[in-house]
């Protein structure tokens, strides 16, 4: 064995002992551990990609208690108004009510629930606003009119017969008069051909010229909204 050893060596062979080859199977198992080790622990890149971000939308919810008029005209609009002093330019703010709007003057409320327009230091001046059905009866309603202002005096019948009027033309105008004051029951269209119904109540005293002028005007403003 000493002789075929050396002649190995002598040819270029390394001959290894069986300590030699265990030494060689353990160190190739510590290199194949030690790359597993630095490659498995590392987990993949995602893929970069060049698309744009997903928008954002956010919604937006109105308040609940906000009531945003569904309409196209103009929030605030001027009209000539005869007064004491003479003609006099106001400037009047629109208003929205239940599926109307109308434009409101300067000491005046309006409750949009109860279809309300009246003076905000005299309530008891006021006009109930109604909007009529496509299908109404005006026999019908001339009878509940005439009834219904019986109550307050004598009633007469202006059914057009109004001449320079802030309404123009209604069709039907009924009012009573006393030494109380003056109330109407007026049928009305506007010029989008919608009906509306107004009771109006003219107390006697100071505050009757203040009120009357702004509210006929206010009236001939109402139009119904989609």
């Amino acid at each position: 064995m000493q002789g075929n050893k050396y002649e190995l060596r002598q040819k270029g062979v390394i001959v290894l002992n069986h300590k030699g080859i265990i030494f060689m199977k353990i160190s190739i198992v510590a290199m194949v551990l030690s790359l597993a080790a630095c490659s498995g622990t590392a987990e993949p890149e995602p893929p970069v990609s060049n698309d744009p971000p997903a928008p954002v939308h956010e919604e937006v919810t109105a308040p609940k208690n906000e009531q945003v008029p569904d309409t196209t005209r103009p929030q605030n609009e001027s009209f000539d108004l005869m007064t004491g002093d003479g003609n006099q330019t106001h400037t009047v703010a629109l208003h929205q009510g239940e599926g109307f709007s109308l434009y409101v003057f300067e000491k005046f409320d309006f409750d949009a629930a109860e279809g309300r327009l009246s003076l905000s230091n005299h309530p008891a001046y006021y006009v109930d606003i109604e909007p009529l059905p496509a299908q109404y009866d005006l026999k019908q309603l001339e009878a509940a009119g005439t009834k219904e202002l019986e109550r307050f005096g004598e009633v007469s019948d202006f059914s057009g017969e109004l001449i320079e009027h802030p309404l123009g033309f209604a069709e039907l105008y009924l009012q009573a008069s006393s030494g109380e004051g003056i109330s109407d029951y007026i049928v009305w269209r506007s010029d989008t051909g919608d009906a509306f119904l107004f009771r109006l109540h003219n107390p006697k005293g100071e505050e009757a010229s203040d009120f009357a002028s702004p509210v006929l005007v206010s009236l001939s403003t109402v139009q119904r909204e989609s």
